[in-house]
């Protein structure tokens, strides 16, 4: 349940950091096979337009000047949206982490009404967890949108039959553009962050909900916490890891935060 900035150029199969989006065939690509006629482009011809008309510029005797432009604009900073191929996605990943919040009937024997908590509060973790970055990314003007990833997905099925191996994760935000350390630290920050506000809210609701509601609150309230403490492993594609080499000390009071909630979480719920 991380977030991940590494695709793999269209082109050359390579993983890349951050990777260009073609606006006119909407593929990714590395920074070798990002210009149209670097990836043999199937809308060259309307790359080669665009380029003519980006650098036309009309200037009258008043000084008054009119840029021509085509093709796909950045999107403008503060603007949150999604896509229909992003919402499909979105669907799909959703329906598969319901899948394993109702799986846990199986080794928890839980009434239906606290099953379907579970699976609720489950889902809106993932997706919160994941919008987070999302939000955050857009709000700066880079492309951010999530997509299912072959390997994530066939994890996350196999854990539905697993009674020890739980893996939810299948997909993830993807997110193009330019960026540096310190603005990928933040957007880094936004999921963990997002679960442990969320894990500290439903440890606070649990003396006030039904007593049959009390494990599904409770359990929401570790693996919340749990998520938050496995995406801030330092190393790898890890949101730790971004955050850690933007700013250490931030990464550390994070960190130490999320294993804390995590422990209490766990002691209180006795499991």
């Amino acid at each position: 349940m991380y977030s991940a900035e590494k695709m793999k150029c269209q082109k050359c199969e390579q993983e890349t950091f951050l990777p260009f989006r073609c606006p006119h065939c909407g593929e990714h690509f590395c920074t070798a096979h990002r210009l149209p006629e670097n990836h043999d482009c199937p809308k060259m011809e309307a790359a080669r337009a665009s380029r003519q008309a980006e650098v036309l510029v009309l200037k009258t005797p008043s000084s008054y000047e009119h840029t021509i432009s085509y093709g796909q604009p950045r999107m403008p900073k503060g603007r949150v949206y999604f896509s229909p191929k992003e919402l499909k996605h979105l669907t799909v990943a959703g329906l598969l982490v319901v899948g394993i919040g109702f799986s846990s009937v199986l080794y928890y024997g839980t009434s239906v009404d606290a099953l379907a908590g579970f699976a609720l509060i489950l889902t809106a973790s993932f997706f919160a967890h994941e919008i987070a970055h999302k939000v955050i990314a857009q709000r700066r003007g880079l492309w951010a949108e999530f997509r299912l990833t072959l390997w994530g997905s066939v994890l996350t099925l196999v854990s539905f039959i697993s009674p020890l191996f739980k893996i939810i994760s299948p997909g993830a935000v993807m997110i193009s553009g330019s960026a540096g350390m310190r603005e990928m630290g933040k957007i880094s920050l936004a999921g963990p962050a997002t679960n442990i506000v969320v894990s500290a809210v439903l440890l606070g609701l649990s003396p006030f909900v039904p007593s049959g509601f009390v494990w599904a609150v409770m359990l929401g309230a570790f693996l919340n916490a749990f998520m938050a403490v496995f995406n801030l492993i330092p190393f790898g594609i890890f949101d730790g890891f971004k955050i850690y080499s933007w700013d250490k000390k931030i990464w550390a009071l994070v960190f130490a935060v999320s294993l804390a909630l995590a422990i209490v979480a766990y002691i209180l719920s006795g499991f």
